[in-house]
């Protein structure tokens, strides 16, 4: 009996011991500091990045899609939330469009905004010349052109003109572009037909005939029209234009003899580039050389010339200085005067002076002294 009782003791004292122990435990819970997490000491929001996919072009804008990407980080605590998308494409041309990205930690919020401008779009660009062409669409001096532009977008910056002066061309060009602010560029040019040289008109003839001038010349290939104006002019004007055209000669009749007239002859090209001879010329009548007044220098081929006549089977020629000093009968329309000659027994040559000549129109046989009207008289005087 006895035994039983000591075993019921130890039993008990170890049940009490156990119980105290738990609850000894279960104090230090309670009582203890509690375990503290690191977001409890987070005082940082989270970090942003932007990343930026583009073609940054000038003056802050971009000029292809732009591409936006958001990296959220927060290592001291867990995001609790965000507005802002990952990736963000701004695909069409604006003045500004605002993209944001905003996000939550325990250690704050954190905002960022950015405004983007696209522009992909180049000017439209416009060229100016700086005057109307000069003739039939060619121009024939320097050219300025303005370009200018338009620009829906960031609109224009700059635009680059330009200039030409030769050479001549007829597909000639001026380059120019416009810029916007954005760094688009669109280059331009202004075609056009450019002609500054002058053609040419050369070997310039002229024949005498009976109160009429014969012109002949020779036109380069650019040469579109010649003009030949004559001073003094017709029915009492100072000067008149008497021939307009594209041929290669021309006949100028109803002059008066003994007259002095200027000829002025113009070749012009399609650009109205234009090329200048002139010639004085004094009108004859029926005595066609030398020309009435006409100056012979001592000792040159003197060669006299009148008009046909028709019947006549040959001619008087009369050569006066003082008195006769030369009369001879040719059959043609020409004398050449030697370097001396015998007339009635005394030899004559040319010698400085004044020397009047008449021609008359021989008819059938010379022996039969039958003679036409005088053709007329002219002089000419010789110099040493």
């Amino acid at each position: 009996m006895e035994g039983k009782r000591v075993l019921l003791r130890r039993i008990v004292r170890r049940v009490v011991s156990r119980r105290f122990i738990g609850l000894c435990a279960l104090g230090a819970v309670l009582v203890a500091t509690p375990t503290v997490s690191g977001a409890a000491n987070d005082e940082t929001p989270p970090v942003i990045t932007i990343s930026i996919f583009g073609t940054l072009g000038t003056n802050g804008w971009y000029r292809s899609n732009v591409t936006v990407n958001w990296d959220i980080k927060d290592p001291e605590s867990t995001i609790t939330d965000t507005k802002c998308e990952k990736a963000t494409t701004v695909s069409v041309d604006t003045p500004g469009r605002e993209l944001s990205c905003e996000a939550t930690s325990a250690g704050g919020t954190t905002l960022i905004k950015k405004t983007f401008k696209v522009d992909k779009t180049a000017p439209t660009v416009t060229a100016t010349p700086g005057r109307a062409p000069d003739a039939n669409g060619w121009y024939n001096h320097a050219l300025a052109v303005t370009f200018s532009g338009t620009d829906a977008t960031s609109q224009i910056a700059s635009c680059a003109n330009g200039s030409y002066a030769g050479p001549d061309n007829p597909s000639a060009s001026v380059a120019g572009s416009c810029t916007d602010n954005a760094g688009n560029v669109t280059p331009s040019a202004l075609p056009f037909k450019y002609d500054s040289t002058p053609p040419s008109v050369t070997a310039v003839s002229t024949k005498r005939g009976n109160r009429m001038a014969q012109f002949s010349w020779r036109a380069s290939a650019d040469t579109k029209l010649v003009e030949i104006a004559r001073a003094p002019g017709r029915k009492g004007a100072g000067q008149s234009v008497v021939y307009t055209g594209a041929a290669s000669s021309y006949r100028d009749s109803g002059l008066r003899a003994g007259r002095n007239y200027r000829y002025r002859i113009t070749g012009f090209d399609d650009a109205q580039n234009r090329v200048d001879q002139t010639l004085t010329f004094t009108a004859s009548g029926r005595l066609l050389t030398p020309a009435p007044g006409e100056k012979v220098k001592l000792g040159s081929r003197t060669v006299m010339t009148w008009t046909r006549v028709k019947k006549a089977s040959y001619y008087n020629l009369q050569l006066i200085r003082g008195g006769k000093v030369l009369s001879v009968w040719p059959v043609r329309t020409s004398f050449q005067l030697p370097r001396s000659w015998v007339y009635q027994g005394r030899r004559y040559r040319l010698r400085p002076g004044v020397y009047r000549w008449y021609v008359w129109p021989g008819i059938g046989r010379i022996s039969a002294n039958r003679y036409g009207r005088l053709l007329g008289s002219s002089s000419f005087t010789v110099t040493g």
